[in-house]
């Protein structure tokens, strides 16, 4: 199964034409993905059918927040909840753990639709640790390269935490996600869902044959 990031309205109908089964819906790539406009998510639910999980991020940089900034993804996420499948978000504490209250609260808004945490939870110190935490909150998925820069690199961990945790929460292998790498991450992980931007060229559009080839690739193992 295939996510793919997309951080606009284009790229977004694009990738599901090419095949994504899942579109993860940020604006700014340059930040590494914030909170989209309603408008947006608005165009995009107008042209596709499959599930659109949309990232609540207030800015770019670490993931603890301030009491306004956390106001403010509250507010947002109660904006997109009507139009949405689901939302991606991730909080950490000052020492770089999950932050449980915050983290439950917008989970609790965001019922019914799933929630996933995002790659934040590769910046703690010990990842298994915080899965156990991520699942406690009621989080449905996380998104991680095993806490490495990339999923090729933490493909040992993804495997363990596959094979350990995933009773509790499933995970989506991300972080340089290429149809170069994806049929290895595959065999070697055993995860079910990948997640990438498919972005081959300066910008932020997504390339949409590399989101076919991406997914012929996974569709072997179907």
């Amino acid at each position: 199964m295939l996510e793919i990031a997309c951080f606009n309205a284009t790229s977004a109908i694009a990738a599901a034409q090419a095949g994504a089964d899942r579109i993860e819906l940020c604006a700014d790539y340059a930040a590494g993905g914030v909170t989209p406009s309603l408008t947006t998510l608005q165009d995009v639910r107008k042209e596709v059918t499959i599930p659109i999980n949309v990232m609540i991020r207030p800015r770019g940089g670490n993931f603890n927040y301030s009491d306004e900034e956390f106001e403010l993804m509250k507010k947002e996420l109660e904006m997109l909840k009507p139009v949405a499948s689901g939302f991606v978000f991730g909080i950490l504490d000052a020492n770089q753990l999950i932050d449980e209250a915050r983290n439950r609260e917008l989970v609790e808004i965001a019922a019914p639709l799933p929630c996933t945490f995002h790659r934040a939870i590769d910046e703690t110190g010990d990842l298994e640790r915080a899965v156990e935490t991520v699942a406690e909150c009621s989080f449905k998925s996380i998104l991680t390269s095993g806490g490495e820069k990339t999923a090729q690199e933490g493909t040992g961990v993804l495997r363990y935490l596959q094979e350990e945790c995933r009773p509790k929460v499933s995970f989506i292998a991300g972080g340089g996600v290429r149809s170069t790498n994806v049929e290895n991450l595959k065999r070697r992980t055993k995860i079910e869902w990948f997640h990438s931007a498919a972005i081959t060229t300066p910008g932020e559009d997504v390339d949409a044959e590399e989101v076919r080839k991406i997914q012929d690739v996974l569709s072997k193992f179907s």
